[in-house]
């Protein structure tokens, strides 16, 4: 398969034969699985303070006195004195079965699977049905992928990078995200996570030039080096077919036999 290389001004220029790893088979099964593995590798372990709800002077009463044998909490003067305390079922006591935080939460993937979902991810920037369903603007894209000449990785203005994205169709996608721009609902607004934003287009390149410190401020947009593409980046949120745009000297980093 042949696309056209576009220069930094948006001209079609002379074609080029796109590697093997395009015509990869497209596993969105293998891809979700390879995202939600990422995912979950960076969920730190969380559980209960081994001494949370014993930190209590209750005693089990004697026979005898006519109270049930659960723990009470000692004193006459204490304003909680002769409360239960200490059992899973009393106020402030602990629980039951609390998280553990040696459990294991990571989802595990063979190397050979993570692999083939990143060549099927790759395989999926071609498909323009699919990068339009997954909800980018890409009505003034002529065709995909988009790949670049290597002067891209040159840019070291944001003004620049805004021209470019504008010259290639792509700059509609970058406003979507900025529109989208949401408060998220519940309680990830006190822990960091106030604002829900779209995922925009993605540059892959081979060596950083200045365009990463140039792109890196546009919404939604993400620069990656082709030696650090992994799914979740072709793929956020276990979804594929992400709008990419590729730099020539990236597609022939892919010719090597990259992620085989």
């Amino acid at each position: 398969m042949k696309v056209k290389v576009y220069s930094i001004e948006g001209e079609p220029g002379t074609q080029v034969e796109l590697p093997q790893i395009f015509e990869e088979k497209f596993r969105p099964d293998v891809i979700r699985r390879a995202v939600l593995a990422a995912q979950s590798a960076r969920v730190q372990p969380w559980g209960a303070d081994p001494r949370a709800g014993k930190r209590t002077t209750a005693e089990t009463p004697q026979k005898g006195t006519g109270l049930t044998r659960v723990k009470r909490i000692k004193g006459r003067r204490h304003h909680a004195a002769g409360r239960s305390a200490f059992a899973p079922f009393t106020s402030g006591g602990r629980r039951a079965h609390p998280p553990k935080p040696n459990q294991k939460r990571k989802e595990k993937i063979n190397r050979k699977e993570r692999r083939l979902a990143i060549r099927s991810a790759i395989s999926a920037t071609k498909e323009g049905g699919l990068v339009r369903s997954r909800g980018h603007e890409v009505d003034d894209i002529k065709e995909f992928p988009v790949v670049i000449e290597e002067e891209v990785e040159r840019i070291k203005k944001t003004t620049e990078a805004k021209e470019l994205f504008k010259k290639l169709g792509v700059w509609r996608d970058v406003e979507r995200v900025k529109e989208g721009k949401k408060i998220s609902s519940g309680k990830g607004k006190m822990r960091g996570r106030k604002y829900r934003k779209a995922i925009g287009p993605l540059l892959v390149i081979a060596e950083d030039r200045g365009v990463v410190r140039a792109a890196r401020n546009l919404p939604g947009v993400d620069i990656v080096p082709v030696e650090k593409l992994n799914a979740e980046l072709l793929a956020p949120g276990g979804d594929p077919a992400r709008l990419t745009l590729w730099a020539k000297s990236a597609v022939d980093s892919l010719a090597g036999g990259m992620f085989s």
